[in-house]
Order: C-alpha cells, then structure tokens, then sequence
C-alpha cells in the first residue's frame, strides 16, 4: 500500500502543497485532477522522491519513501516515473530506447518484450526508427513503453497522453489501463482530460490550491460534487437555485448540473432564450440566457439563435 501522510512542500517560500493525505491499494488506479499549477505534478514527483518533503510522511508497504537527501540517485526502486519531458535518447532506435534497462542475458527474450511492449503503444513499425525522428505523440508512446520495460509496482504518470492525437489517444488508454489491471500495477497518473478519470481511474483525487478537496469513486466525484470548481474539471456546469426549479423556497440553495441533465421540456421552470449552438457530433451543446444568467443545455439538433424554451431537469440523467 501507498500512503500519503499529511505532506506540505513547496519552493522556496510559497508552499504549494498543503496537509495532503490519502492512501492507494495495490492493484488501483487514481486519477488526480485539477487546475494548472494546484500541484498535480509536484505531488507525484514528492511521491517517486525526487523532492525531500518539509513535513510529512510518504510510504510504500511501510517502508519511507526518501528524497534527494537520503538517496544519491533520486526515485524509489518499485517506481517508476514518467515525466512530460519523454526522456528519450534521441540517436538510438525506438527499440533500443524501450530496451535500454532491460537485461542482455537473454536477447531472444529481450527482443520479444521489446515487441510486446511496442504492441502496447501500438508502435511495431517503428522499432527501427531513430527517437529524433518521432513526433511529439510519437514519442510520448515510446516514453511509455519504456517506463514499462522493467515492470514496476507502481507507475507514476504526469500527462501521458497531452500530444497523443485523440484516435490514437482512446486505443492506447485502453491497451495500457488494461495491461496495468492485468499486471496488478498501482498507476497514479495526474491529467488534464477528464476521461482519463472516469473512463479509467477506479478514483479520482481533486487537488485545489494545493489541498485535496475530494476523493471518492471516479463517478461519484462526477455525480456528486463538493463544489463547482470539481464539477467544472468534467466541463461545462450550470449553478442553478434550486427555487427556479421549484424544488424548494429555500432562496441560497443551489444546485449544479451538466448540459445532459437539462432537457427541453414544454412548460418547464427555466425558460431561456438561445444565444448559440456548438455542434459536438451526436448532440448539440446551446448556451442559453436565463435573465442575466448563462445555462449550457444538451439537445439533438440545433435551435434558432434567440428562441425562448423551456428547460426541466432530466431525472434519467443521473447516476
């Protein structure tokens, strides 16, 4: 097990991680989200021990995770780390970067975890390729099956799929987070892509301002936010006063719900005048006025700019 326990860090004066704790079982994948610079990458970083910690424990299987202090050469042996920089060697092949740390004892089985592994990241007919003459995306999938060669218990992922085009994108996470179930790796992986979390992560940490202000299933994040400012990681999110939906007289109670969970309805409680219509490809996303108010709403087709609907809260559209 992984634990995390009350650790502060921060550069120079400005603490940038505030009493962070939680704990990863074996085997689990965690999605931590958040905002630009809340602290997502240093808090994997403080975890593979690149940093020493200013107060706080970190620990792997009751053993404590140590920084730059303690170790000559920073990073934890049952880790593995894998940064947005890729980390490749730029003059050597595809296959020689994947396989450079593993062992020459067996080539025949070198060379076929080097094509499992490439397989992974669906990168075969590269092999032979030098690393200098990738794309950004096409490196990233290298770094990748690198970081695998020499199975770790656990892997720390900092954007892995940033500049992976979307068709390639959905594949390789599948190939990858089904490999890592298999082989029972802990995988913690800090993203920006919300899909990253509820497709994939068993939970989902949500860093604000440096203080971990959820932590829960990944779809009862999604489902039951804290506040806006989780809602909002998954995108657009409506506050709404829960009196404008007749669902109590109570004036400061509000509700947030997502563009699918409002639907047109005649003689619905909101009624909003059409401002613009975003195709998205099986629906459409309106944005709307609700008096001074903007509301995003989901619907089928696309509807005349300054139209007055009605909107009502889809009851099927809940977890």
């Amino acid at each position: 097990m992984l634990a995390v326990k009350n650790i502060s860090f921060g550069y120079n004066e400005k603490t940038v991680l505030h009493s962070v704790s939680f704990t990863v079982k074996k085997g689990r994948n965690i999605a931590v989200i958040g905002e630009s610079g809340c602290g997502k990458s240093t808090l994997l970083k403080l975890i593979y021990g690149l940093y020493d910690l200013h107060s706080g424990e970190i620990t792997y299987n009751n053993q404590p995770v140590l920084g730059p202090k303690y170790n000559i050469v920073p990073g934890m042996p049952n880790m593995k780390y894998l940064a947005q920089d890729f980390d490749l060697m730029p003059y050597i092949t595809v296959a020689e970067n994947v396989g450079k740390f593993l062992s020459n004892i067996h080539p025949e089985e070198k060379q076929q975890r080097i094509h499992e592994l490439l397989g992974i990241v669906e990168m075969q007919e590269y092999a032979h390729i030098m690393a200098k003459n990738l794309s950004g995306g096409q490196q990233q999938r290298i770094a990748l099956a690198k970081v695998l060669a020499v199975e770790p218990e656990v892997l720390l992922l900092d954007e892995p799929f940033s500049h992976i085009d979307n068709f390639r994108k959905n594949a390789l996470r599948r190939n990858l987070f089904a490999y890592l179930k298999g082989r029972g790796i802990t995988c913690i992986i800090a993203t920006h892509d919300s899909a990253d979390s509820l497709s994939f992560a068993d939970e989902t940490i949500v860093i604000q301002n440096g203080r971990i202000v959820e932590k829960a299933p990944s779809k009862e994040v999604y489902y039951n936010p804290k506040n806006k400012y989780t809602a909002s990681l998954f995108g657009e999110v409506n506050e709404i006063k829960l009196e404008l939906l007749t669902l109590t007289q109570k004036k400061d109670e509000t509700v947030l719900l997502y563009p699918h969970q409002l639907k047109i309805t005649e003689g619905g409680p909101l009624k909003v005048v059409v401002k613009q219509c975003y195709f998205k490809g099986s629906r459409y996303l309106i944005k709307a006025a609700l008096d001074r108010q903007v509301i995003f709403f989901e619907h089928y087709k696309d509807l005349l700019i300054n139209a007055e609907v009605t909107l009502a809260v889809d009851r099927n559209a809940f977890g």
